[in-house]
């Protein structure tokens, strides 16, 4: 604490600007968003100074194509806001400003200042308030990593660089600016932001940058659980969600990111399923098609859920209320570290809740399950269970075949199912595939619950 504050008030080395052609250091300004762009330009005729500014510019030169733009002014929000119809303030901690373009949102930046005695700090030097605002240069400063502390002008094709982060792009290193115990403590996501910069953009840690990690990773757990949830979704939706993890491991950090983490990966089969999981995720980020935090979750924490569920059943519970309740419980414990929003939350729910249910394959219970909303993400967790042998083939390749059918073939698979129910004395099996039996005492009482038009919390029917 005593050395952070000794560094926010002790002058540093006055950085030197450096500009460079973007053109002569590969930067097209094809790649650059348009409305990015428009941005910079509006506020530089209005006075100010304007550049696009972090990733979007890392990106560039290491010749991945730029997804996401930010923006970095020395014009305060309010001034923001003040030249743009849709722009809006958000943030507490850090006051920034959304200019919407459609689908779009470029967000705006003020310079910002570490400059001592202004900055707000709790008892473990993690920063509360950082709306000190200041120069480029002091803002450059100020920034995480060095590669992240590089400044385009679109208007006249410079890149700036106060930092050195050129000469780590060319390296392909990350390296923190500043001392590292300082900037963990001031912002412990950094630990996450490096591993997970580090295996995305396929760069190496500085060793001073690498090395504090393990001994700070405790920081995390002072992270509030909004701001956590936000890293892990960029971290599991980084397109290299399964190498982020193991690194997240070999750095110490996964009990303080996910403290289930290592009881799913020392659970029989749990990862296989997490693997397989997140190899599917990655693939669907790199084919830029649409992924689901939800579905991600549901997958994350579902052995645990099946354990619990065993646990409860053991107990005397029937089936369903035996699920529902293990559910609330995982999710509940989830709290205390991250925060899963409602919304995906909700959506989590419904695809474990939705499990048993596709053993319903005698009835008009099955005709009914294709029609919920939730039913493809439910269907694609029952193939991936398939997939990790947790459940048999057969199942999941009946309801490939059941939902690929028309109405009279779909008809014929559930008579099929009926008769050879029938012919095998009418056992069914629950959701982890083991056989249970519709006869007498509690196997009956369990199979009725199963039916029993019951809601979750999302309004699912349980049938």
């Amino acid at each position: 604490m005593i050395k952070a504050f000794i560094e926010r008030v002790l002058p540093r080395k006055k950085p030197v600007r450096v500009e460079h052609s973007g053109k002569a250091l590969g930067i097209h300004s094809e790649h650059m968003s348009r409305n990015a762009v428009y941005v910079c330009e509006k506020l530089q005729r209005a006075g100010f100074e304007a550049y696009i500014v972090g990733g979007a510019v890392r990106d560039a030169l290491l010749g991945v194509i730029p997804k996401d733009f930010d923006v970095a002014t020395n014009a305060t929000p309010e001034e923001v806001r003040h030249e743009f119809r849709r722009a809006f303030i958000i943030g507490r901690r850090f006051k920034l400003v959304h200019v919407m373009f459609g689908d779009e949102t470029i967000e705006v930046s003020t310079f910002r200042s570490n400059r001592g005695g202004e900055v707000e700090a709790d008892a473990t030097g993690r920063i509360t308030s950082d709306n000190v605002y200041g120069t480029q240069a002091e803002d450059a400063a100020r920034r995480d990593f060095t590669i992240n502390a590089l400044y385009y002008d679109p208007t006249k094709d410079v890149v700036v660089d106060f930092m050195g982060g050129l000469k780590d792009v060319e390296k392909r290193t990350l390296r923190l600016i500043g001392t590292a115990e300082t900037r963990y403590r001031e912002d412990p996501v950094r630990m996450l932001r490096a591993v997970r910069l580090a295996v995305k953009l396929n760069c190496s840690i500085a060793k001073a940058t690498a090395t504090p990690i393990r001994e700070h990773s405790e920081l995390i757990k002072n992270v509030p659980p909004a701001r956590l949830f936000d890293e892990i979704q960029k971290l599991l939706l980084s397109g290299y969600a399964n190498a982020t993890l193991a690194e997240l491991r070999k750095h110490g950090l996964a009990e303080g990111l996910l403290p289930l983490l290592d009881l799913i990966y020392q659970q029989p089969g749990g990862q296989k399923f997490i693997e397989l999981a997140l190899d599917n995720t990655d693939r669907r980020v790199r084919e830029d098609k649409p992924v689901s935090p939800a579905f991600l979750f549901a997958s994350l924490l579902w052995h645990q859920v099946v354990k619990r569920w065993s646990e409860i059943e053991a107990r005397g519970e029937h089936h369903v209320p035996a699920l529902m309740l293990a559910m609330e419980q995982v999710i509940d414990e989830q709290r205390e570290t991250i925060t899963l929003p409602q919304r995906f939350a909700g959506i989590t729910r419904e695809i474990w809740l939705m499990q048993p249910r596709f053993e319903q394959r005698t009835s008009k219970a099955a005709l009914r399950m294709v029609e919920q909303p939730r039913f493809r993400a439910a269907y694609d967790f029952l193939l991936l269970r398939a997939a990790a042998g947790e459940i048999e083939q057969e199942l999941a390749d009946w309801w490939t075949n059941f939902i690929e059918s028309d109405p009279d073939i779909r008809q014929e698979l559930i008579s099929q199912r009926q008769r050879a129910q029938l012919k095998h004395g009418g056992g069914t099996s629950d959701a982890g595939g083991r056989r249970r039996r519709s006869r007498g005492g509690r196997g009956r009482k369990r199979r009725d619950d199963s039916n029993d038009g019951g809601t979750g919390d999302t309004g699912g029917s349980i049938e």
